[in-house]
């Protein structure tokens, strides 16, 4: 098998991990609707605890456990682990309660967006140059909340803090010295304590629903570690494996999936000051993605070149 070979069947191997993480992505406000009588918080809860022996069991496997015992000895890495944990944990659980309380819309809205935010906060945190297209779609993205805010009267705040909270989440986590599975198991494992006693007290207070008189919910709960844990390992092994640029594309397919099951199977509310937003952020998304691209064929041909030269 030649070099050439190998890396086009690393490549569609990532596609097929990624495109599984999105589309389960994609389709998980399905089952979020299910645990909606259930609070938020009991619901995040359950998704860490239950997250915790899926992504031990796929470290073993894997047998990264030299880099997670690293990991644990560096108080740096854990202090880093904690903060990105806590950011997950905000994010996930406002996913839940808008999927809950009929504000799918905005998940979608805030999904979408993401990408923008992360260009902004590299902008900001890290003095990054925008390109001109660049710039074009995030100013295009802050007109459509302008136009939200005024239709709602006030700020779209779920769907600004999804997206500020998960870009906030990727940018500390590139900064984690350690694997995307491992880092995934770090996080949980931080969590699991707290988590796990959060739903021991609420079963000894009765107030949990993790009972077995209501066999439904214990199920539902018990579901909750491998819808989180499996997607997130999908994307870590597809990210692995693909372009920056085919990964930041291809994002775009779980926003896609909450949107048209929030309207189209939610038969949540899209009137046309939302389609107008909506319209100037896939306007947005377009610009920003064509210069994503652009950029990577620029970079690519510029590396060919080079070599070509003997460089």
């Amino acid at each position: 098998m030649t070099a050439q070979t190998a890396s086009s069947d690393g490549a569609a191997r990532g596609f097929v991990y990624a495109l599984l993480a999105y589309g389960f992505w994609g389709t998980l406000p399905l089952f979020m609707k299910l645990l909606a009588h259930i609070p938020a918080v009991e619901v995040v809860a359950h998704r860490i605890v239950w997250s915790v022996p899926i992504a031990g069991a796929v470290i073993l496997a894997l047998g990264r456990t030299a880099d997670l015992k690293r990991a644990l000895r560096s108080p740096r890495t854990i202090a880093l682990a904690a903060l990105t944990a806590g950011l997950i944990t905000v994010n996930w659980g406002l996913y839940v309660w808008a999927i809950a309380v009929d504000r799918a819309v905005e998940t979608s809205l805030g999904y979408y967006i993401n990408p923008l935010v992360s260009v902004v906060l590299g902008a900001v945190l890290l003095k990054e140059r925008l390109s001109r297209a660049q710039i074009a779609a995030v100013a295009l993205a802050a007109v459509a909340v302008v136009i939200l805010t005024l239709e709602a009267g006030g700020l779209p705040w779920v769907s600004l803090a999804l997206a500020f909270s998960f870009a906030a989440y990727g940018f500390l986590r590139k900064t984690l010295p350690i694997g995307p599975s491992q880092g995934f198991f770090l996080e949980v494992l931080i969590l699991a304590l707290p988590a796990l006693g959060y739903v021991l007290w609420l079963g000894a207070t009765g107030q949990g629903h993790f009972v077995w008189s209501n066999p439904n919910d214990v199920v539902l709960l018990l579901l909750c570690g491998p819808t989180t844990a499996v997607p997130l390992l999908f994307y870590a092994f597809g990210a692995k494996l693909l372009r920056l640029s085919t990964l930041g594309i291809m994002q775009y397919v779980a926003p896609t999936g909450i949107f048209l099951i929030a309207v189209f199977v939610f038969g949540e509310p899209f009137g046309q000051a939302r389609a107008m937003a909506f319209g100037l952020i896939w306007i947005a998304l377009a610009i920003y993605t064509w210069s994503m691209v652009s950029q990577a064929r620029s970079s690519r041909d510029a590396a060919q070149g080079f070599e070509h030269r003997g460089g």
